[in-house]
Formats: C-alpha cells, structure tokens, sequence
C-alpha cells in the first residue's frame, strides 16, 4: 500500500508483527496501544477508528491510534506534527488526546486552533509502575467482582468517574453503555473490589488493558467515608499482587500531579514514575 504524505498512512492487519514490534519497544507506556491492535488485528471495524504508522525508508518508525481516544505510540515531537497534519485534514471525531507528554503537547499544539476549547487540559500525569511485589501488606479481603456484586460497583463507578473527569458517564443518555462497559470488565476478571461485612464497597479498582507484558490500571476509587483509614493503600496492593500473579508482570497506571493522596498511596504500594503522561479531554 502506498504512502500518504510524510510517509504517513492507515495500518492494517497485514502490518500487524510491525506495529507490535513497535509498541513493545516500551510495552508497558504502549500497553493501551498494543491491548487494542492485539484484538482487534488492526481492523478498522473493529477498532472504532484507525491506527496510523508513519514510515521510514520503509520501516514503521511512530504510530498514533485514533478512535474514541487518539495515542501517540512512540512519537517524536516531529511524528506528532505530522500526525497532527493528518488529523487537521480530517476534523476532531476523538473525545480524548492522551499519552506521553512531549508528543501529546507537539499534537495539541497543531491542531489547536481548529479543534476547539478542550473542556480540561491536564499536562502533569505521573505515569507510574510497579514490577514487584508490594512495599505493603495487601487487604486479602480484595477480590475479583462478580455479576452478583453490580449494585454496588455500579455507582461506586459512575461516582469515581464523575470525580475524576468531572461529568457523569451517565449524561446524556450514557447510562446503559456504561453499564455494558463495567460489565464487560466484571465478566473478563478485570474488576477488582473490596466489601465491608454489610456488603458495602469501601474499595475498587479495575483493569483497563492488559497484555502478556502489562496490565493498566484505572478507576480507583474509595467511597468519601471511608477515605484516610489505609483502605486505598492496602487496596492497591491486593490488586497488585493478584493482577501480576494472574494477569501481567507490570502493573501500571497514570494520575494526576495535583492528586496528591493518590500519588502517596502509590508511592506506599511501591510505585514508580519512569515517565509523564498528559491528557486532552472535549
């Protein structure tokens, strides 16, 4: 298949060995990347967009997922320009800019002036790892979430949501696709909770991507009341320790520079930073 200006084109199924071998050059900042053509073969229908690779002399040297979120994959300051070129020509159809800092910056930088105001820009995420076994000792009360528990994981997502990005999935008639979503990570084993003896949710956390080298953290989340007790701490490290036994070696996730209580409990469980991320969202 031909080129497209700057060596810049749509992959496919066909391209697949060559991206993962791209991605996995750092597989645990491109875990999200690497989940996504890993099950979908690259296909567009499946993806919900497209996957672009630029190349050169040939050889795929950066890519840059677009579909409800657009992720650069390792990209230079000038693989996101021209990205950023390309996705000028196409109009914003994603809801999310997300990934390394450099690359995310260079991308907003270009198509700013014809995307519009982002309803929230956040430049400082920590992006954070944990290849080992926790600093702490883990809540063995952690455990994976079932069907039966849906009434209570339920809300405590939509709240954590709501919190974190600052509108509720449900808006807008979101309701029953963000169910189907919670469900379906419930249903993979990638749904991690805590109960008290009523039954309560006083801890959960999920599994957003994974892949035999890493597994993505998301949504972690401890109910106003029982906040400042150690419960996220210990939290964290049950999730830790069954995800890498069960799931993938490295745990990772990104937060918030300003989240300091969160960036403390990490800390705790034996995280570290090895890079920045930054986050675009319409």
């Amino acid at each position: 298949m031909l080129t497209t200006r700057h060596g810049v084109r749509p992959l496919g199924a066909s391209d697949l060995a060559a991206f993962l071998e791209l991605a996995r050059r750092d597989p645990v900042v491109n875990v999200f990347a690497d989940y996504r053509a890993s099950t979908t073969n690259l296909e567009p229908r499946w993806l919900g967009g497209e996957m672009w690779g630029r190349f050169e002399g040939g050889t795929l040297a950066a890519a840059c997922h677009v579909g409800a979120n657009l992720v650069p994959v390792q990209a230079t300051a000038e693989d996101a320009a021209v990205f950023a070129e390309r996705a000028l020509a196409r109009g914003r159809t994603v809801s999310t800019i997300v990934g390394p800092q450099e690359a995310v910056r260079v991308f907003w930088n270009g198509v700013a002036g014809s995307w519009g105001r982002p309803r929230e820009a956040r430049w400082e995420q920590p992006h954070l790892e944990i290849a080992g076994t926790p600093s702490v000792a883990p809540d063995p009360l952690v455990r994976r979430t079932t069907r039966d528990d849906l009434d209570e994981v339920y809300p405590a997502c939509v709240a954590m949501y709501t919190e974190e990005v600052g509108v509720s999935p449900e808006y807008g008639g979101g309701a029953e696709l963000y169910r189907a979503r919670v469900m379906q990570l419930i249903s993979r084993g990638w749904s991690f909770a805590r109960f008290d003896d009523d039954g309560r949710l006083v801890f959960k956390a999920e599994v957003a991507c994974a892949t035999p080298y890493a597994a993505q953290i998301q949504g972690v989340f401890v109910p106003p009341e029982y906040r400042g007790q150690g419960v996220a701490t210990a939290g964290m490290a049950g999730v830790v320790e069954i995800v890498r036994r069960e799931i993938a070696p490295v745990v990772s996730l990104y937060v918030n520079d300003w989240n300091t209580s969160a960036r403390a409990v990490y800390e705790k469980v034996g995280f570290r930073e090895t890079a920045r991320f930054a986050t675009v969202m319409f």
